[in-house]
C-alpha cells in the first residue's frame, strides 16, 4: 500500500508540474532531437551555450554548479511562444498539408537563494524539457478516402538543485527531481484498422551533476552530465476501429521512450567588462534512449474484439548527436545587455524511421535578443530563435504513407522576467 501511495503522489506532482508548464499540447517544436536548445531566456538567446555561463535559476536544468554564482534571492519566470512556420507532410497519395496546430505557449520558472551557513545556493525550478508531434487533418489514404493523423508528446520537469563554491576556483552542483511525460496519438481513427491512443502518462526521477572551474580571471570552464530517464507511459486507453465496431482497450501503455544521457563541456571568456563569449559541445546519447517503442493494449470492452491483446513494435533507431552551441553577450550600458547565438545539431532521425509523430529534424538555430534592467531589482529579457526549414524525403515501411516528405521550420519568441533580492 505504501508503494502505491508514493507512486500516486509522484504522479500527482508530475501532473501538477506539467499543467503549470502548459506542456500537455505540444506540437512538433523539437529542436535538438525533441529537446529544446536551452532553458531560460539568457541560455536560449546565447544559442544554448550555457554550461560555462549558467548564472540564473535555469542553471538547475543546465549546469547546477552555476547556482554558486548567485548571491541573495533570485526568481526567474520564463516562457516561449512558438510559431510553426512550415510543419508539413507530403506523400505519394496526394497529401501536402500543414499541421493545424501552429502556435504553442511554453512556460516555466525557478526560485533560488544563497544559504547563510554554507557557500552554496539552492532552489527549485520547473521546465518544459521538450516534445514533439503535430495534428494533420484529412490525409489522403492509400486506396482512397481521407482521414486524420495526430500526435502530441510532452515532457516536463520539476527539479531541486544546489551549487556550492568548493574552492575559490571550483564550483560543483547537482539536481534531482521528477520528469513527467504524456502522449496521445491517432492514425486514421475513422477508418478500418485505425487507432486512437490517449491519456497515457508517467513520472520518473531524474538527476544531473555539473561543475564550473575558473581557469583564469577571464576564462571559466564548465561541464555537466545528465543521466538517462526512461519514460514508460501507462494508464491509457486505445480505441481500435475493426470495421464493424470500435473496440476500446482499457489498459494501454507505451514503452521504449526516454530522455537521453547527455554530457556537455564548454568554456566562457570574458575579456573585459562588456563582452562575454561562450562555447558548448553537447553529446546526446539518442541511440540508447530511442531505439524501439512498444505499444501494448489489453482489456477490450467487447467480446467480439478481433484481438484480445494488441502489441505494436515501432523501430526508432535514432543516431547519437553532437550539438555545437556558440553565444555572446555584450553589455551596451548599465541597463541593457545584447545577446546573440547559434546552435547546430545534425538531425538524429534516420530516413527509414522518420515520422510526423516525432518531427525532431531541425538542425540550425539562430538567436538574438536583449535584457533590460527596469530597476535594480527587476530585469526583462526577450528575443527570437529562428530555425530554417529542413526537408526530409523518406519511406518508413511501418507507416502507410509510401514515398513521403516531412518539412519543419520554426520561430520562437523567448522572454523572461527576473527579480533579485540581496
Amino acid at each position: 500500500m505504501k508503494t502505491i501511495s508514493v507512486r500516486r503522489s509522484a504522479q500527482q506532482v508530475g501532473r501538477g508540474a506539467a499543467t503549470l508548464l502548459l506542456s500537455l499540447a505540444l506540437p512538433a517544436h523539437a529542436t535538438n532531437g525533441f529537446n529544446l536548445i536551452g532553458f531560460g531566456a539568457e541560455s536560449l538567446l546565447m544559442g544554448g551555450a550555457d554550461v560555462a555561463v549558467a548564472r540564473d535559476s535555469s542553471a538547475i536544468n543546465t549546469n547546477p554548479a552555476g547556482l554558486a554564482q548567485i548571491h541573495g534571492k533570485v526568481f526567474n519566470g520564463f516562457g516561449s511562444l512558438l510559431r510553426t512556420l512550415n510543419l508539413s507532410h507530403a506523400d505519394q497519395f496526394g497529401t501536402d498539408d500543414h499541421a493545424t496546430n501552429r502556435y504553442t505557449l511554453l512556460g516555466g520558472g525557478g526560485y533560488v537563494q544563497s544559504l547563510d551557513a554554507l557557500p552554496c545556493t539552492a532552489g527549485i525550478g520547473s521546465f518544459v524539457q521538450g516534445g514533439a508531434g503535430g495534428v494533420f487533418r484529412n490525409f489522403n489514404k492509400n486506396g482512397g478516402g481521407r482521414d486524420d493523423f495526430a500526435a502530441k508528446f510532452g515532457i516536463a520537469k520539476i527539479s531541486l538543485g544546489i551549487g556550492c563554491q568548493v574552492t575559490e576556483r571550483l564550483a560543483l552542483g547537482g539536481t534531482i527531481g521528477l520528469t513527467y511525460a504524456s502522449i496521445k496519438q491517432s492514425l486514421y481513427r475513422s477508418s478500418p484498422f485505425g487507432t486512437e491512443f490517449e491519456d497515457a502518462d508517467g513520472v520518473r526521477p531524474h538527476f544531473k551533476i555539473g561543475m564550473q572551474y575558473k581557469l583564469t580571471p577571464t576564462i571559466t570552464l564548465g561541464a555537466a552530465y545528465t543521466e538517462k530517464t526512461k519514460l514508460p507511459m501507462t494508464g491509457g486507453t486505445l480505441r481500435f476501429n475493426q470495421g464493424s465496431e470500435i473496440i476500446e482497450y482499457g489498459d494501454a501503455k507505451l514503452e521504449g521512450l526516454a530522455t537521453p544521457r547527455e554530457f556537455a563541456v564548454g568554456a566562457a571568456w570574458k575579456p573585459d567588462d562588456q563582452w562575454l563569449l561562450s562555447l558548448k559541445l553537447n553529446w546526446i546519447n539518442w541511440d540508447d534512449a530511442l531505439n524501439t517503442s512498444t505499444l501494448t493494449a489489453r482489456k477490450p470492452n467487447s467480446a467480439s474484439a478481433f484481438f484480445p491483446e494488441l502489441v505494436a513494435n515501432n523501430r526508432l533507431d535514432w543516431h547519437n548527436q553532437v550539438v555545437i552551441a556558440m553565444g555572446l553577450a555584450y553589455e551596451l550600458n548599465d541597463k541593457t545587455t545584447l545577446y546573440a547565438g547559434y546552435n547546430y545539431g545534425k538531425n538524429p532521425i534516420p530516413r527509414a524511421t522518420t515520422t510526423p509523430f516525432i518531427a525532431g529534424i531541425l538542425e540550425h538555430h539562430y538567436t538574438a535578443g536583449a535584457a533590460y534592467k527596469v530597476s535594480p531589482e527587476w530585469t526583462f529579457t526577450s528575443g527570437f530563435e529562428y530555425s530554417p526549414v529542413v526537408k526530409v524525403n523518406y519511406n518508413n515501411p511501418e507507416l502507410p504513407f509510401g514515398n513521403a516528405q516531412l518539412r519543419n521550420e520554426a520561430l520562437f519568441l523567448h522572454f523572461m522576467l527576473s527579480r533579485q533580492w540581496q
